[in-house]
């Protein structure tokens, strides 16, 4: 893991936080109503703490061994949120489940079932994010939108777990414009089920595509590339 130093990192944070707030007034939104959740996975924990001297809070990690080690290090910043949004499997539940505030990418009730079970004894409920397959991939993780609402009612049923929106990846493309209608048909779904009041977080945009994203609905915006730089 190359670290970046600090005054190039507090520059990058700085532009993406730029782009969010004027994406955010165009829609016509309150700046609050969007979070930045800073994507550190495979970067060194030097780099989270130089983003969190920047103000930075909530950070979103994909594999769970690199995750529980930085979790760790970094465990005297206690105001960390961690986020966990890669695909989780069922046999590393147990190592996540009570140290992130969120995990994004649930998509099997197996695994609500473990995640809830392994979330037992927290001070708060796991909050959990189902993931849509919005564009139909075979590549991609995600429920189908016809097999949503049986995925939804049974975490409603799950104890020590939250509820608390929807996420998605939408097709690549080199246009940003060609990731609208993924995102809008995200919004439509948490509208079509129970809306904001039972979907609060719409999980959807990230480096290239965050001013769309924001304008379709997006309440957490996920961005790696253009806070920490490429993955090596």
């Amino acid at each position: 893991m190359t670290a970046l130093d600090g005054a190039s990192l507090a520059a990058r944070l700085s532009a993406v936080r730029a782009r969010v707030d004027a994406a955010v007034l165009r829609a016509g939104r309150a700046r609050s109503a969007v979070e930045l959740l800073a994507i550190s996975k495979t970067k060194p924990a030097s780099d989270v703490i130089a983003a969190y001297e920047q103000g930075q809070r909530s950070f979103g990690e994909n594999y769970a061994q690199e995750f529980v080690e930085k979790q760790r290090a970094l465990a005297h910043l206690g105001d960390i949120a961690w986020h966990f949004v890669g695909r989780l499997q069922t046999n590393k539940a147990k190592s996540v489940a009570k140290l992130v505030t969120m995990v994004h990418a649930v998509d099997d009730e197996k695994l609500a079932l473990e995640l809830g079970k392994r979330a037992e004894g927290r001070d708060l409920p796991l909050a959990v994010l189902v993931e849509v397959n919005v564009g139909g991939e075979a590549s991609k993780g995600g429920v189908g939108p016809e097999e949503l609402p049986r995925l939804l009612d049974a975490i409603d049923r799950i104890g020590n777990l939250r509820l608390a929106g929807l996420m998605s990846i939408p097709p690549h493309t080199d246009d940003p414009e060609g990731a609208r209608p993924f995102h809008r048909r995200l919004r439509e779904l948490r509208d079509a089920h129970g809306g904001a009041a039972r979907l609060p977080t719409l999980s959807m945009g990230m480096t290239d595509d965050l001013e769309v994203a924001i304008e379709e609905g997006a309440t957490l915006v996920r961005v790696g590339t253009a806070i920490f730089g490429a993955r090596a």
